[in-house]
């Protein structure tokens, strides 16, 4: 425990926090050409190149990831959640943060459902995280009209 007088002469220091998804971080002026902080929840990208990655130990499926070029200029590494997806080279994904911890230095996840990324066909639970709409409800559709409509009904004759 430090004195008053030490106090008045250092004062205190508030630790510094590490920042763990540095590429959200970051912001580019393309007009300057120069970079600033400004922090952002999801940053929009280019896919460079779509792969598997094994897990660590005690986890063996093949995992989902792509390299993408974020609008920063950063180029990160995003992990593809959910079974199937369409991402080839050069489709724009968005990507929050989020680690896999079975995934060593994957800090980023592709957000389905936005830009070229579809949702999960088939999702029934948690379909927010995974871009799927709910199944079941009817869409409104303008009627068609059918042959059995369009028929002219006789009218019915007056009983004299």
């Amino acid at each position: 425990m430090p004195t008053v007088n030490q106090l008045v002469k250092r004062g205190r220091k508030k630790p510094v926090k590490k920042v763990k998804k540095a590429a959200l971080r970051r912001w580019f002026n393309a007009k300057d050409r120069r970079f600033a902080e400004s922090t952002s929840p999801f940053k929009r990208g280019v896919v460079l190149q779509v792969r598997t990655m094994p897990p660590k130990k005690p986890n063996s499926a093949l995992r989902k990831v792509a390299r993408v070029r974020l609008s920063n200029k950063q180029e990160i590494t995003a992990y593809i959640p959910g079974e199937g997806n369409q991402l080839a080279e050069h489709s724009i994904v968005l990507v929050r943060g989020g680690r896999r911890k079975d995934l060593p230095g994957i800090k980023y996840q592709v957000v389905r459902g936005r830009y070229d990324t579809t949702g999960v066909v088939g999702r029934k639970s948690s379909r927010s995280i995974y871009g799927t709409k709910k199944s079941g409800v009817a869409v409104p559709v303008a009627e068609e009209t059918t042959e059995a409509s369009t028929q002219e009904t006789p009218a019915a004759e007056p009983a004299t």
